[in-house]
């Protein structure tokens, strides 16, 4: 199967399927891929879109041309201003729509994995770090480099430290500094790195495993995961037994059970 996002969207932001894996890119090379009104709007509308579609299991996420995101485009804000309130309610409006875009990404039933190319700088290391898993070529620098404008990346901050330790995250945010793709890997920021000319391979073979998974037992553990890491540990516990239970009640758990223990293909519905 294959499908091309249609109108607008068919410019800043390409789908194509493959089997049950969504790729997504980004595709206005020109700002390098900046997050901005019009490609925060489309992101938020495939998201929503893709929430709903069963059909597909995985998805991933890319930027055409030299980089993966690099962060808010400055040019707009710097536009917004000329407004009579310096540009407060649209900058108001641009970080919620930012946030709601970041939280959609965790709240999709499907695992989402960023393939990192270039650089991904503030926004655009905020977007990595919101989704689910990453895998970034050699030769990726990171940074959350507001403070160097002046400007200090504060809800990017918000998905970094749930990603990398905290004096990592702060050395990060304070500097501006770049780190390489092999830190990255070390602190946790990315799942693997490889050659450039693998990472779409390697990236595409990380989603075909994961979409070859039960998907409704996926969406249930995608959801607990992060529900989970917010509770004290006694009510993890209470909150995930509670979701083993309903998971085991699955008639294609059932088939799944029975299939291993009979060294066999399971034969699921789903």
């Amino acid at each position: 199967m294959s499908r091309t996002s249609a109108e607008d969207k068919m410019t800043l932001l390409e789908r194509n399927d493959t089997n049950a894996v969504a790729h997504l890119q980004l595709n206005a090379p020109d700002s390098l891929n900046a997050l901005s009104d019009a490609m925060l709007a489309a992101l938020q509308s495939e998201f929503d879109a893709l929430a709903e579609d069963r059909s597909i299991r995985a998805i991933v996420l890319s930027g055409a041309g030299k980089a993966f995101c690099a962060g808010h485009d400055l040019k707009e804000m710097t536009a917004g201003r000329q407004a009579e309130d310096g540009g407060a309610a649209y900058f108001k409006d641009l970080f919620d729509r930012c946030a709601k875009m970041m939280m959609t990404v965790q709240r999709l039933p499907q695992p989402v994995i960023a393939q990192v190319h270039g650089i991904a700088t503030a926004a655009g290391c905020q977007l990595v770090a919101s989704c689910d898993m990453a895998v970034a070529a050699e030769g990726t620098r990171f940074g959350v480099n507001g403070v160097n404008i002046g400007l200090f990346c504060s809800t990017p901050m918000v998905a970094l430290t749930r990603n990398v330790p905290r004096k990592q995250a702060f050395e990060m945010l304070t500097t501006g500094q770049f780190i390489p793709a092999s830190r990255a890997e070390s602190i946790g920021l990315v799942n693997r790195v490889v050659p450039p000319e693998d990472l779409a391979r390697e990236t595409a073979d990380l989603a075909g495993i994961v979409a070859n998974k039960l998907g409704a037992a996926v969406k249930i553990g995608k959801q607990a995961f992060y529900q989970q890491l917010e509770m004290p540990l006694e009510k993890a516990y209470e909150y995930t037994g509670d979701l083993m239970v309903q998971n085991m009640l699955y008639r294609d758990t059932a088939e799944g059970i029975s299939a291993f223990l009979e060294k066999r293909h399971p034969d699921w519905t789903q």
